[in-house]
């Protein structure tokens, strides 16, 4: 495909939201799955790290090839225009059969990044049906801007930092977004959505990639670092990330804890940031 249409374009900005966008086959969202799980196999025994979900564009080769995939990244454009980062990644995991939720809540809230212009690109690496705990979006809801956040204490959340908004929601006009193995879905960093549990039998594996345009930055008092992915970065906002492909496998982990370890830290702040803030 070369990108959205205006239409499609259009509904993403009314409703904060797109769902689905048609870019990988099937077969080729299988074969990432299996680089994936080949990937934890190559793991300690026990829960998975955070650390071994997130950022693992900076260490994998192949994640590399997707979050830069022509395909998705002419997608990427129609919205943010030719100048691309991936700001992080996280392969979000629920397994058969289990709780786990993510509860009501935006991105945005301990990103820092201003402004407001980071979308994900939601990739399906397994069926994201109802059933195995979609996503689940309040349209409209991004043009409400930031809203307060707090600890969040629901059985199963497993949201980064524990965050739920935190005053009552109107769900009455929630709509789920299933997606195919293969298929893309995209939200505003800002749009409020949540996700079931998985009560399907097979394990619902999606890719979050977080695009923002090159002229984006972040807020925090120290520098973070993202990947050039597209077009040029004309402002060094941020400490642009090796290419795993260009590294030997030491260099690709070394890399990794250092991008991982300065986004923690940089998470962090902002976290304490917006309690203060709410105090």
């Amino acid at each position: 495909m070369a990108g959205l249409t205006q239409a499609q374009v259009a509904a993403f900005h009314r409703d904060g939201y797109y769902a689905p966008v048609d870019v990988f086959g099937a077969d080729e969202a299988r074969r990432w799955r299996a680089d994936l799980e080949a990937f934890e196999r190559t793991l300690p025994p026990g829960p998975v790290s955070a650390g071994n979900r997130r950022k693992l564009h900076v260490r994998l080769p192949w994640a590399r090839d997707l979050v830069e995939d022509p395909r998705l990244l002419d997608v990427m454009e129609s919205i943010l225009g030719p100048d691309i980062l991936v700001f992080t990644s996280t392969f979000f995991i629920k397994e058969p059969q289990t709780d786990a939720v993510t509860v009501w809540h935006q991105d945005a809230t301990y990103f820092g990044l201003t402004p407001f212009e980071h979308v994900t690109a939601w990739v399906a690496l397994s069926e994201a049906s109802v059933e195995a705990g979609c996503m689940e979006f309040i349209p409209g809801s991004h043009k409400l801007g930031q809203l307060q956040h707090m600890k969040d204490s629901a059985p199963g959340a497993i949201n980064a930092g524990a965050r739920s908004i935190s005053h009552p929601l109107d769900t009455q006009s929630a709509i789920f977004a299933p997606v195919h193995t293969g298929q893309v879905s995209l939200h505003h960093t800002l749009v409020v959505h949540n996700s079931p549990p998985n009560r399907s039998n097979d394990r619902r594996i999606g890719f979050g990639i977080s695009y923002i345009p090159a002229h984006c930055r972040h807020t925090g008092s120290k520098r973070m670092s993202a990947m050039l992915v597209r077009g040029q970065d004309r402002h060094g906002h941020f400490d642009l990330e090796a290419d795993p492909r260009t590294l030997d496998d030491s260099e690709r982990v070394a890399a990794h804890e250092r991008a991982y370890a300065r986004y923690r830290e940089c998470h962090a702040e902002q976290m304490a940031r917006h309690v203060a803030a709410a105090a």
